[in-house]
């Protein structure tokens, strides 16, 4: 047997219809260029080509997964569709755009339970719209592009100064270069959004390159849910995703980010997540990584002050010729924080799962407390599943542990599930479900329908 994900409407792509697309490949021009047609202040354009020296001046990464066939200087890095930016009505986005997101559920999603949405094609936000109501509560749920124009002071406080610095790793410099769209969200004091805001990130172009770029601010006493959902086609050239999430999390602020990525297995997913966690705040990570040729990917939480906490929960699905190396980092810089990561990772048909994930508990960090999971699931003799965990403890008065299991599905298991009626498709989708419950619970099933039918996808559509 056989467990498939039926990419169908995800692979069907439209036919190439922009308005620029630059040249294949990075330089300084490329970046100016990204800069000139923003119309961007100059401490921008300066923070871009500062970003460019150091992406040139680090070395790919040496550890992990094999990168060497990822050729930067056949990706196009800036690409604008024929549509209106910052459409307001789906009516007013190009028919075949608009087709695309509703293949994928979108407008039904936005109009059953989400309070605001965002939709990217390629390098530009095509579609934004955010409730009245929150409007007139102050939140600001802009595309970044406008944020930089509107609230220039804001982004440029937060926008990869202390959370993500272009000095971090070579991808974070590339991300700081050539960034374009993405979502900016503040939630003022004492706001609490009731319902989710979303974006979905699409890339459509052959060698196409996507560099959203997201920023949330939740100021003291708020709370916010975010979803993302990125998809891309499937093509035999390599395209790549390096984005960037930068979250602050105030004293006694809640964030909940939900993220679900089935981009396709010719696609380079090397994107980079962090959150500052301030005094009794609350940073929630969900993520769901589901396509890609080779994903690398560790969500950060970073807890500055007394009680702050943090929890992760992922998942990842390999099948042939498909690298998911995926985990969490957190550090605990201040006492009594605390930090929960439960990460699940399975494996078909010659397909790697990895956990790569550290805990880093700081001296002064007094009865902080550390819980790690993480477990892998191979499906057959062929697949790889690995946890390379790693804590570093610097201070006693802490409870720091960590679990990990990795095996296959049990001939005991299925042999009960079949003995009582099921076939062997069905006990194994059962064994999987069962699997991945912790994360398939945590979704908001009642309105994101899309993003948990990417998860349930990939062991519905099983074959003899």
């Amino acid at each position: 047997m056989e467990l498939s994900l039926n990419r169908e409407k995800y692979d069907s792509y439209n036919p190439e219809n922009l308005e620029f697309k630059a040249k294949p490949g990075l330089s300084e021009e490329i970046v100016r260029l990204i800069s000139e047609d923003k119309n961007e202040p100059d401490w921008m354009l300066q923070k871009r080509i500062n970003a460019l020296k150091i992406f040139n001046k680090k070395p790919m990464p040496n550890w992990g997964p094999d990168l060497s066939e990822l050729n930067l200087g056949e990706i196009y890095f800036y690409m604008k569709p024929k549509a209106k930016k910052n459409s307001a009505s789906w009516s007013e986005v190009p028919k075949e755009i608009r087709e695309t997101y509703e293949k994928l559920g979108i407008p039904e999603a936005e109009r059953k339970a989400l309070a605001g949405v965002g939709a990217q094609y390629e390098s530009q936000i095509v579609y934004h719209n955010l409730r009245k109501d929150l409007e007139k509560k102050g939140v600001i749920f802009f595309d970044m592009d406008k944020a930089v124009e509107e609230y220039p002071e804001l982004v440029k406080k937060y926008f990869m100064t202390n959370c993500v610095n272009p000095n971090l790793h070579k991808f974070s410099a590339l991300h700081a270069a050539v960034w374009s769209g993405g979502t900016f969200i503040y939630v003022p004091k004492n706001v609490k959004v009731d319902l989710p805001l979303q974006a979905y990130f699409r890339m459509n172009a052959r060698s196409g390159g996507q560099f959203e770029h997201t920023l949330i601010i939740a100021d003291e006493n708020s709370e916010i849910h975010y979803i993302e959902g990125c998809s891309a086609p499937l093509y035999s050239e390599n395209s790549l995703h390096a984005g960037c999430v930068e979250i602050h999390v105030l004293k006694n602020a809640k964030v909940r980010y939900s993220s679900i990525e089935n981009w396709s297995k010719n696609t380079y997913n090397l994107n980079t997540k962090r959150a500052l966690v301030y005094e009794n705040a609350m940073m929630e990570w969900v993520n769901g990584n589901m396509g890609s040729k080779i994903t690398m990917l560790y969500p950060c939480s970073i807890l500055l002050e007394k009680n702050a906490k943090t929890d992760y929960i992922g998942i990842a699905f390999a099948s042939q010729g498909q690298i998911q190396d995926t985990g969490c980092k957190i550090y605990h810089l201040a006492p009594e924080t605390s930090s929960k990561i439960i990460s699940k990772g399975i494996s078909k048909n010659s397909g790697t799962t990895m956990y790569r994930g550290l805990v880093s508990i700081k001296k002064g960090a007094i009865n902080s407390k550390s819980f790690v999971r993480c477990d892998g699931l191979m499906l057959d003799d062929k697949s790889h599943s690995m946890t390379l965990p790693s804590m570093e403890v610097s201070e006693s008065k802490v409870d720091a542990s960590h679990e990990a299991a990795v095996g296959k599905i049990g001939e005991e298991q299925l042999f009960y599930l079949m003995s009582r009626g099921l076939s062997e498709e069905e006990a194994t989708k059962m064994i999987v479900l069962g699997f991945i419950e912790p994360l398939i619970k945590e979704l908001p099933l009642e309105y994101a329908v899309e993003l948990n039918r990417l998860i349930e996808m990939e062991i519905e559509n099983s074959v003899i």
